[in-house]
């Protein structure tokens, strides 16, 4: 199999990877602790591959979330071309900030995408949501690095077998 194939498959499957584990139930007391794993995902193919991922493939995929996960239509495909415009707007920096720099750029990035969820479930009537609304960023600032390292590794790893 030749490697644009392969690099192919790593790229949908990370995606539909993303959209699984983003559909993983959690017990009531962790489940505000989950990361938003599809705006980890995209954070990172957009960092790496901009010329795959640009503002309709995030619609796409955002419309995509928005149908799997039950949400308000179209909710989830704003949060992400937003997320990833500034993505790809700062990519240059992003990419070659040392992990710490680039965790604490993708905790902005993840505060800011709840920032717009509030913006869009307060007008669509939603009440307030609790404190606890503002934990996701939070471990998804720590599950960045072990985001990026592993698909890293994998891409590494296609480029080494040819």
């Amino acid at each position: 199999m030749n490697r644009a194939r392969v690099q192919g498959w790593l790229f949908a499957g990370s995606f539909a990877l993303a959209l699984l584990l983003q559909l993983m139930p959690l017990p009531l007391a962790l489940a505000p602790l989950k990361p938003y794993w599809i705006g980890l995902v995209l954070i990172y193919w957009a960092i790496e591959m901009p010329e795959r991922v640009g503002l309709g493939f995030a619609f796409l995929f955002g419309m995509a979330g928005d149908v799997m996960t039950g949400e308000l239509l179209g909710e989830q495909a704003l949060r992400l071309v937003v997320l990833a415009f500034i993505v790809l707007r700062f990519r240059a920096r992003l990419r070659f900030f040392p992990m710490g720099q680039q965790t604490l750029a993708v905790l902005a990035l993840l505060l800011n995408d709840r920032i717009v969820m509030l913006m869009v479930r307060g007008f669509s009537g939603e009440a307030m949501p609790p404190a606890t609304f503002w934990l996701a960023p939070l471990t998804g600032m720590l599950a960045w690095p072990f985001v990026y390292l592993l698909f890293d590794d994998l891409r590494a790893r296609l480029r080494a077998s040819e």
